[in-house]
């Protein structure tokens, strides 16, 4: 064995003795609700697929005319001959969406956020990232090279603290969010904050990737409060909106700078046309079925009050098991019910904070939904778990 296979070897005999190694299960999505997996077909929890868009048919017919048309890739780079005019429809639509001007389309929530942050901060410069905000915000702000913070969760006063002992000692300021928390599903808060940063000539950024197409009336966490004014405003078309890629909302000026500036848009191939047209067809029912867009929150808290955990404000609902064997044996519990939940373990949340993960569609029966919540209940009941 080599030095390289030895070095791997054994961090994952490590990542075996702490319950903490991740591997890959093949996983058939029949429809926008039901996986097989294993063999066995399953009631999935752990989409983030919200309004089952993904395989809706109208969705699916226009990828499928988009690849008839213009073919299954982009060929090249936004800036030589990737930018095919879908994409310019799209983000037409994603910025009135937002209320923008204007917005950037990127291959990926991921690339977006890697994207943005070095294009406005840099050596000399001060990024603020709440502690628990998305691993992609926290790779973007590395790799700006601008001095990096992070503030406790949604503490705002935290956060004004420290742009009042800092702010002078920086040329600019980017403070940095989930708009809604992928892990624990609750809201920043976003109109303190946009005054915050508004009072200390602060730059706000807000991951909406898990807010866009059911909160707000469609439109996001930023639009559950009134008069934010957040200048970045990032989301994917991968979750709601059932495709894949990212997006920026800002103004003209911000955008066109992010054109030329940011690497993964300069040095990335383009967004394929097909996912480009899915996202538009999204759009469309997101915008015309607001019945639609409030279900997914509906059934997050049919569940939670049937499970007596505290009121869903996303989506998303947390159910902390604590250690990382406990959180994969829970998950097997529900798997062997025929729920697909997840077990969430560190690093990507902190330490005995292991989780189940639950994420509800707007399709998932109420049925089911409740005989989860019963099963959710006796686990907390024998082991003390707590959301």
């Amino acid at each position: 064995m080599d030095s390289l296979e030895a070095f791997a070897a054994g961090k994952l005999a490590g990542l075996d003795a702490r319950s903490l190694r991740r591997t890959l299960k093949p996983t058939h999505r029949l429809d926008g609700l039901w996986v097989e997996r294993g063999g066995r077909r399953l009631l999935s929890f752990s989409c983030n697929d919200y309004l089952n868009l993904s395989h809706h048919p109208a969705v699916k017919a226009a990828a499928r005319e988009a690849v008839d048309l213009y073919g299954a890739g982009a060929g090249a780079s936004r800036l030589v001959t990737g930018d095919h005019p879908l994409l310019s429809e799209l983000e037409t639509r994603l910025a009135g969406l937002k209320g923008t001007e204007a917005a950037c389309v990127f291959g990926s929530g991921y690339l977006a956020n890697t994207g943005v942050i070095p294009a406005f901060a840099a050596p000399g410069d001060l990024v603020l990232i709440d502690e628990l905000a998305h691993a992609c915000i926290w790779a973007g702000a590395q790799l700006s090279g601008a001095e990096i913070i992070s503030f406790p969760h949604n503490d705002v006063a935290a956060l004004e603290a420290m742009l009042i002992a800092r702010r002078l000692e920086f040329r600019h300021v980017l403070v940095a969010t989930d708009g809604v928390f992928s892990m624990d599903g609750d809201l920043a808060p976003l109109d303190t904050l946009s005054d915050l940063c508004r009072r200390h000539d602060a730059w706000l950024l807000s991951d909406d990737a898990h807010g866009v197409g059911v909160l707000g009336d469609g439109r996001g966490s930023a639009h559950e409060f009134a008069n934010t004014h957040i200048p970045l405003q990032m989301g994917t078309l991968s979750k709601a909106i059932g495709g894949y890629g990212g997006y920026i909302c800002g103004s003209k000026a911000v955008i066109d700078l992010l054109k030329t500036r940011a690497r993964t848009v300069i040095y990335a191939t383009g967004l394929p046309p097909a996912s480009a047209a899915a996202a538009i067809a999204a759009l469309d029912i997101i915008e015309n079925n607001p019945a639609l867009v409030t279900a997914p929150l509906a059934k997050a808290r049919l569940f939670t009050r049937a499970a007596d955990l505290p009121d869903a404000t996303s989506p998303i609902v947390p159910v902390i098991i604590g250690k990382a064997q406990a959180a994969l044996d829970a998950a097997a519990m529900l798997e062997a019910e025929g729920f697909l939940a997840v077990a969430i373990r560190p690093p990507t949340v902190p330490a005995d904070t292991a989780r189940l993960r639950l994420a509800f569609t707007a399709a998932h029966p109420d049925a089911e939904i409740l005989r989860l919540a019963e099963l959710v209940r006796g686990l907390v009941s024998t082991t003390g778990v707590a959301a």
